[in-house]
């Protein structure tokens, strides 16, 4: 008997019931019932999240006499989903404290879920770096699609160029080639290497006192270079994939971690796609701050900027004003959105 083909309203709605069910099953949150019946509940104090478990999270105390010490902690059921960077206000208790409010966030990375819902991964970063290395070979389209989403989300990102021990003859010029560019666009690189520790210096600097957090592709040595910034903090580390060369998936929970120097280092699970599908056309190509000059300027104001007559980005790209690559790369993010 052939298997009956669903309608895509039948699928969005077998979809949200497993979501919901999903949900269910992980919140294990407390309302003021349970909350009241804990023994020892103390008074409330600030925390920063470290790392979110779904039903518990482990947050680090702000204040005395819990400053510096790591605590886990139920969640209020009246309270939105806790990502690694909140900062909250907390209640001891035993044998796990409690999480009873949710400070204002200054920025939030969101991206879609499996089943397009937006969600928060970190909050409260004040950068993004986005690892990329000479292997596995680093796609454009892809560093363009971090760069919008940091851009659109106002959180400043920069460019890791991971692995510089790698770069032979053979991949010295592109590699040189793709620096240069974004460079050229006005985005910090920081070449580094995990393996010889060239960079990391720099790195650190760049990074005092601020909160960061490291995306990219997997395979790129996002845990291997914190491990070389924080020797103690042991990321386990993937190998490349011989088959497809990519990296494997080693990182499973968004966790926070401090940095010598000052400031903290987020260690986020591996993403090899970097879905853009919550962004509309305005926000995205606003996304490309190479463009900003050129915007507004089109013959027409319905401008594709495919090969459309009057076209200001096809005409600042025929003059050098903008990469070809970047256009490329617009092109290809606006055609994935349609499709």
């Amino acid at each position: 008997m052939a298997k009956r083909r669903l309608s895509k309203r039948q699928q969005e709605r077998i979809q949200s019931i497993q979501e919901k069910r999903r949900e269910k099953a992980n919140a294990k949150t407390l309302d003021d019932k349970a909350l009241d019946s804990l023994d020892g509940l103390g008074v409330e104090t600030a925390g920063t999240v470290i790392t979110n478990y779904g039903s518990q999270v482990d947050i680090e105390g702000n204040s005395e006499p819990y400053t510096g010490k790591l605590l886990r902690c139920h969640v209020r059921a009246n309270i939105p989903t806790l990502v690694t960077g909140d900062r909250v206000i907390w209640r001891p208790a035993e044998p796990n404290g409690v999480v009873v409010a949710l400070e204002p966030r200054s920025s939030e990375l969101i991206r879609p879920d499996n089943y397009g819902k937006l969600r928060p991964v970190v909050a409260n970063v004040d950068r993004i770096g986005v690892v990329f290395a000479a292997q596995p070979a680093p796609q454009r389209n892809l560093l363009d699609r971090y760069l919008v989403a940091a851009e659109a989300q106002g959180i400043e990102p920069f460019l890791v160029l991971n692995k510089t021990d790698l770069i032979d003859a053979e991949t010295d010029h592109k590699i040189a080639s793709l620096v240069k560019d974004y460079q050229s666009i006005g985005y910090r690189v920081i070449g580094v290497s995990a393996k010889t520790d060239q960079g990391l210096d720099a790195l650190e600097d760049y990074l005092h006192n601020k909160n960061c957090i490291f995306v990219g592709q997997s395979g790129v040595g996002k845990s291997s270079l914190i491990n070389q910034l924080v020797p103690d903090n042991n990321s386990a580390v993937g190998a490349l994939s011989e088959a497809t060369n990519e990296g494997t998936h080693t990182t499973t929970a968004s966790k926070l971690i401090h940095l010598s120097k000052g400031g903290v280092i987020i260690d986020s699970p591996g993403i090899r796609e970097f879905a853009l599908t919550h962004l509309d056309q305005e926000t995205i190509i606003n996304g490309f701050k190479d463009f900003r000059p050129f915007l507004g300027h089109c013959k027409f104001r319905d401008c594709k900027h495919q090969s459309d007559a009057g076209c200001a980005l096809v005409a600042a790209s025929q003059n050098g004003d903008i990469l070809q690559s970047r256009l490329d790369s617009y092109r290809q993010i606006i055609n994935s959105l349609e499709n």
